[in-house]
């Protein structure tokens, strides 16, 4: 099930909430003492940077794999995310060792050197959202700087390499222990396919259900979408059932597959347009369709899919910032959580946001997988 950590950052004593709560994922995921260690020095800055920098905000602490090899580890995915100025200047904020007087002294580029993967958007006016992950190994020595530090010396610096990228974010209601959506992805030969799902109803139940078609995916992902979503319908009928959307990335003929039953729905950005991807009415497991259409659209160097769960506001606006939509999956799919409401105007149902990109970056998996290790 989508346990979730969500911790609202709204004075000191908060901070402490969130070492606590990086400290809990990481026995969860099985993390050694040292990189516990690091999850909770990660999460305690970024909190810290909350208060000093945003008058506040929130941490949301998901378990993510990380890795394509088939052999995929969980990792500890800590999140910022604030409505706070900004960072007026990113440049001297991802510099390693700068730090706040109020902080650890550890500051955002140690943040960024110890994760596995780290990245960082910030727009004026708008707040700052960070994305870190910590795995069960240090990073390796050398590896390339990420995708933050690169843009922070400008846009001739963004490094780009070929490979399709996928991240998200899931929060629950009420910022309750378990979410009822869920997402995962499986990485196959020549084909990427994402599914995100959201359990009826809320609670341990409605995560129940959203995990039993996750733990389904591996043994289906090489079949066409709508036959996966036939195939998870008889494996979801011991639950309460689930809206499940699929989408399957075909890198030989670079077209994108899309099938849906329910309220889980997306939006496919190609040539900076965005077109919206609707799902067939019904609940897999339950009352789904005899048969589902499939969107079958060409997918290009620029295409960005969104997949999200009906906790985001039906007219929510895609992001059209160039940075933004070059950055790691999850930073986007936690921008778009963000920018869909207000810090008045909390998520309305369990909410799971996924983002498939097309490779702009370091060419490996970011939200569920790695996408740059910074060494230690």
């Amino acid at each position: 099930m989508s346990r979730v950590w969500d911790v609202p950052v709204d004075d000191s004593t908060r901070v402490r909430d969130v070492r606590v709560a990086a400290e809990e994922a990481s026995a969860d995921a099985g993390l050694p003492a040292p990189r516990t260690a690091t999850a909770a020095l990660v999460a305690t800055e970024l909190a810290t940077n909350l208060l000093r920098h945003a008058d506040g905000g929130r941490v949301v602490i998901n378990l993510v794999e990380r890795g394509q090899d088939g052999a995929p580890e969980t990792s500890v995915q800590i999140v910022s995310l604030d409505h706070g100025p900004g960072i007026p200047d990113i440049a001297t904020a991802m510099r390693d060792g700068y730090t706040t007087a109020s902080s650890l002294g550890a500051g955002l580029g140690t943040c960024r050197r110890i994760a596995n993967d780290f990245d960082l958007h910030s727009a004026p006016g708008r707040g700052t959202v960070a994305v870190a992950r910590i795995g069960h190994e240090r990073a390796a020595k050398g590896a390339q700087a990420s995708q933050g530090a690169q843009r922070a010396q400008g846009p001739q610096g963004v490094l780009r390499l070929p490979g399709p990228r996928v991240g998200g974010v899931n929060v629950p209601l009420g910022r309750a222990e378990y979410s009822g959506d869920a997402w995962s992805r499986v990485y196959g030969g020549d084909r990427v396919t994402l599914l995100l799902a959201d359990g009826l109803g809320h609670g341990p139940k409605a995560a129940e259900a959203s995990g039993a078609a996750v733990a389904a995916l591996p043994g289906v992902a090489d079949l066409p979408p709508a036959e996966i979503l036939r195939h998870l319908g008889r494996t979801l009928r011991p639950t309460r059932g689930a809206a499940v959307a699929v989408a399957q990335l075909d890198l030989t003929s670079q077209q994108l597959s899309f099938a849906g039953i329910g309220n889980v729905s997306g939006r496919l950005r190609v040539d900076g347009t965005w077109k919206p991807l609707l799902s067939h009415p019904g609940i897999v497991g339950a009352q789904a369709p005899a048969s589902v259409p499939v969107q079958r659209v060409p997918w290009q160097e620029d295409s960005l899919l969104v997949l999200h769960s009906d906790g985001l506001p039906g007219r929510w606006t895609p992001p059209d910032d160039g940075v933004l939509l070059s950055c790691d999956p999850a930073v986007v799919a936690v921008a778009v959580l963000r920018d869909a409401g207000s810090a008045a105007l909390p998520v309305r149902d369990d909410t799971c946001v996924a983002v498939l990109g097309a490779g702009s970056g370091s060419g490996v998996d970011a939200g569920a997988g790695r996408w740059s290790g910074t060494g230690a």
